[in-house]
């Protein structure tokens, strides 16, 4: 049995007044007690003092293959198996240093982090908690084409599908519309019909099986919505000016009533997304569209915030992901910005709920993992400092415990 106590405890739902002493025992959480709380004779302390302990953070949008250089996902479409491993380990050890115990990847190469997830279930490999989409299904020559989920016609769409029920994924992600970081793909415009949408929807509920839509097209999250889709990745409303006018991240008021009612879990995948990163780490094709339509890094960052407080107003259903690996701005371990950003827009309570208890249920793990609660995995976090006061003491990594063993132990009062 071990003990960790902090003087200051979010639990997955809210700030506990006056901090915890969290019991581990045979990786469970076998109890959430006061400060005070004497922990039975032969139980080790771990008291950490001025510090937050909460759960082990879960980031919902990662890309374990992409080692965080420029163009990566590209880039590892010509990786051989050993070097694809090499930077998956790497990726998750990364995540692991920064408080992460739970990933949820949405699009590696050919199944690799599928295979990852797999082994990782035969043997503990001491590594974040894998849930794993494989290739998204993408159209031909589409966005992230080059990892393999290629498709182009019904029939393909049902093959698709169903390869991925066979393997087992954890949720079928889809390309609704074009991306960032493929050249040649349009990003304020669907990439499937709605019908073909919905083709990949009934199949894979047919199976028992969520839908994830990348959707950075207002008329790509406009489908995602009407097909029923569980999770909206991007959400960013692009439009293109029908007066010649730069493109526009804007949602109707008609359109921000409908995602919320849907009650579509939406990951703004934040994280790295500052008008420095634009400038610096971006791929030449977005640097391209921005000068091209006129508008600064700048006023980028502005009217995508602006329009995800628009969001909360509604009562959109967030969530937290950064889509690490992608980019030097969005690299592996470094997810706190994510959520310090996403608390720029919720407040502090609910960016932190986005990021343990309420991103667990949205990815099938809420009885299990995102919370301090008896019976639930021992992920726990220990950061330094008082996380109500100041979110950005996230940053402070002391302890991460994951399935009840520490794995990066500091000083600390036993």
């Amino acid at each position: 049995m071990l003990a960790i106590r902090a003087n200051h405890a979010f639990d997955g739902e809210d700030f506990r007044a006056g901090g915890a002493t969290v019991l581990l025992e045979d990786g469970r959480i076998i109890g959430v007690e006061p400060v005070g709380y004497e922990p039975p004779s032969g139980c080790q302390l771990l008291d950490y003092g001025d510090a937050t302990v909460l759960p082990g953070l879960i980031d919902t949008h990662v890309h374990l293959v992409g080692d965080s250089s420029v163009m990566a996902l590209e880039r590892a479409a010509g990786y051989s198996s050993e070097e694809i491993d090499a930077v998956v380990v790497e990726s998750l050890r990364r995540h692991l240093a920064a408080g992460v115990t739970t990933v949820r990847d949405l699009g590696d190469r050919q199944f690799s982090v599928v295979e990852r997830r797999d082994a990782q279930r035969q043997i503990d490999d001491g590594l974040p908690w894998i849930l794993a989409s494989g290739p998204p299904i993408t159209t031909a020559g589409g966005h992230c084409g080059y990892l393999g989920g290629e498709v182009s016609s019904a029939g393909e769409i049902v093959a698709a599908v169903w390869e991925r029920v066979e393997r087992q994924v954890d949720v079928v992600k889809v390309m609704a519309s074009g991306g960032m970081v493929t050249t040649g793909t349009d990003v304020f415009t669907p990439q499937f019909s709605i019908e073909e949408l919905r083709l990949v929807v009934e199949q894979a509920h047919a199976a028992g099986l969520p839908v994830t839509a990348h959707a950075h097209a207002a008329a790509a999250v406009d489908q995602a919505v009407a097909v029923g889709v569980e999770g909206i990745e991007h959400a960013s409303y692009g439009t293109r000016s029908t007066e010649g006018g730069p493109p526009q991240a804007h949602a109707t008021e008609e359109q921000l009533a409908a995602l919320a009612a849907s009650g579509i879990a939406v990951c703004p995948t934040l994280g790295g997304f500052n008008a420095a990163a634009l400038i610096i780490g971006a791929p030449p094709q977005v640097r391209q569209l921005l000068a091209e339509a006129g508008i600064t890094p700048e006023q980028v960052v502005e009217r995508r915030m602006s329009l995800l407080r628009r969001m909360t107003t509604f009562g959109v259903r967030f969530i937290s992901g950064a889509d690490a690996g992608i980019a030097p701005s969005k690299a592996h371990g470094t997810y706190a910005e994510a959520v310090i950003e996403l608390a720029q827009v919720t407040g502090t309570g609910p960016a932190l709920i986005a990021a343990s208890g309420s991103a667990a249920a949205a990815i099938g793990l809420g009885q299990s993992k995102g919370r301090l609660r008896r019976g639930y995995d021992a992920d726990l976090l220990v950061v330094g400092g008082d996380l109500a006061a100041d979110l950005t003491v996230l940053r402070e990594v002391r302890q991460v415990l994951l399935r009840g063993v520490t794995v990066s132990p500091r000083p600390a009062q036993s």
